[in-house]
Formats: C-alpha cells, sequence, structure tokens
C-alpha cells in the first residue's frame, strides 16, 4: 500500500468515534422521519434494485446492514422476505429502527435490528452471504479494521455492497446543481449546529483525506477480497433529481467478493 494509505487509523482520537456516536444520537429523530419518506417514495425501489441485482435471487440468504440507522434497508428488504439483521452503533438509533419494523409490520421471525460497532461486529466468522451498507464508511475511525471484520463474517463467496461517497471533498452533482457540504438538501431538517457538526466530523477523520473509492480498493484487495466492482456514478441513479432526499456528493457502490 501507498505511504498514504500505511497510515496507522489506530491512531485516531478515542473522542472521534464519541463524537460520532453523539451526532448521529442527535440526529436520529429527523433521520427516521426522512428514512420514512423515502420508504414511502420511488427511491426505495431504486435501493432495491440496486441492491438485488448484485446478490443471489435465494431469499434464504443471510444479510447484515452494517449501520442500519433508522431501519430502511432492514424494511425493505425484509418486505421482500429476506433475512435481514441491522446494527449500529447508536442506541437511539435502533430505538426508531425497531420503530420502522413496527410501522411496517416487518416480520420479526427474519428481520431483527440490534445495537453493534461496525469495526467490531460481534457475530462469528461465516456467518452472512451480504452486506450492505450505506454510508457508514466515511465515518468510521478505524476503516481498515471495518474491512477486515466484514470479510471475517462473511461466508466464503460472500457479497460485500457498499453505498458511500467523499463527504469532506465533495460538492459536485449528477443534475448540475452545486452546494456546499453546510447546504446539503438531505440535511435540510437538522439545523445549522448539526450541520456544522458534520462538518467538523469529516474533517477530523483520517479517511476523509484519503481518494476513494480507489483506496477501499486497495485495501479490500489486501484483506481478501477479490472480484471488486465499481460504479462510481451510482448517484446518478440514486439522485437523478433534486428533492428531499438528494445529496450533492458522488455517491459510489462499491461491490466485493470474499475469497
Amino acid at each position: 500500500m501507498s505511504e498514504l494509505n500505511l497510515i496507522s487509523f489506530e491512531e485516531e482520537s478515542p473522542e472521534i468515534k464519541d463524537r460520532v456516536e453523539k451526532y448521529w444520537t442527535k440526529r436520529a429523530s429527523t433521520f427516521f422521519e426522512q428514512r420514512r419518506a423515502e420508504i414511502e417514495s420511488d427511491k426505495a425501489n431504486i435501493w432495491v434494485e440496486g441492491i438485488l441485482s448484485h446478490i443471489p435471487e435465494d431469499k434464504g440468504i443471510k444479510i447484515l446492514d452494517v449501520g442500519c440507522g433508522a431501519g430502511f434497508f432492514p424494511v425493505i428488504l425484509g418486505r421482500l422476505g429476506y433475512d435481514v439483521t441491522g446494527i449500529d452503533l447508536t442506541e437511539e438509533m435502533i430505538c426508531y429502527a425497531d420503530k420502522m419494523l413496527d410501522l411496517y409490520n416487518i416480520d420479526r421471525t427474519r428481520v431483527r435490528v440490534m445495537q453493534g460497532d461496525a469495526e467490531a461486529p460481534a457475530f462469528p466468522d461465516d456467518s452472512f452471504d451480504v452486506i450492505v451498507t450505506r454510508n457508514l464508511t466515511w465515518t468510521l475511525p478505524h476503516p481498515i479494521e471495518a474491512y477486515k471484520q466484514w470479510g471475517r463474517i462473511l461466508k466464503k463467496g460472500g457479497i460485500l455492497l457498499n453505498f458511500d461517497a467523499e463527504y469532506a471533498k465533495g460538492i459536485h452533482s449528477g443534475t448540475g446543481h452545486k452546494y456546499d457540504s453546510l447546504n446539503n438538501p438531505a440535511h435540510a431538517m437538522i439545523g445549522k449546529e448539526l450541520n456544522e457538526e458534520c462538518h467538523k466530523i469529516y474533517h477530523m477523520l483520517t479517511i476523509s483525506s484519503l481518494d476513494r473509492p480507489e483506496w477501499d480498493v486497495e485495501v479490500l484487495t489486501n484483506v481478501g477480497f477479490k472480484e471488486i466492482e465499481l460504479d462510481k456514478c451510482f448517484y446518478v441513479k440514486a439522485f437523478s433529481t433534486c428533492d428531499r432526499f438528494y445529496i450533492p456528493n458522488h455517491l459510489f457502490m462499491i461491490k466485493a467478493k470474499k475469497q
């Protein structure tokens, strides 16, 4: 790996993770309302298609949503009959994810959410066929360790789908609009103080200084993934119009298979 990529993420200040958790705790209620609206919108079908086009059709597979937030993926995949587990570091988010599952009468024998650390998921080796994650990796103080752990708990041949963006850098959009990171339509409900806190977190994290998703591909290759595919224009599908869910950053998708 390059000199930049050899930065020791283990040297990140412990307070960063605590700060990230407190930020998402404060955002939980409005995040729930936004994800609920997204479930009811056409956006949900875009995400369903984006995921199902890359995973086995077998409804018996086990899917882990890392950083499940208020339960968006557990709901849209759970109501299709998939076995889904969602974890999130923030207790408040899990409370809202539980509420979301109840709201949509999701079968709790097949879908569950629980508090858990993306960098240290408490599951045995080879537990899941698929891991999905959305807008999580940019928040992690130790993303290399997270990738190692996700590889550990995936079954042989298991698939990782990671949807993320360079949020500390990106201001461009696929629709010709231009915003800075403090003027994001998807953040309209959270207020100036939390917007500024989000901006500060961006620049506290080492991962914000790296060139992604190329950096992710290098790490994934080194920790034992193969057949890595990039869709650097997933934002065109997900955010084709400037609506309340719109994020101006270039959302990418990484698909990787465990060797």
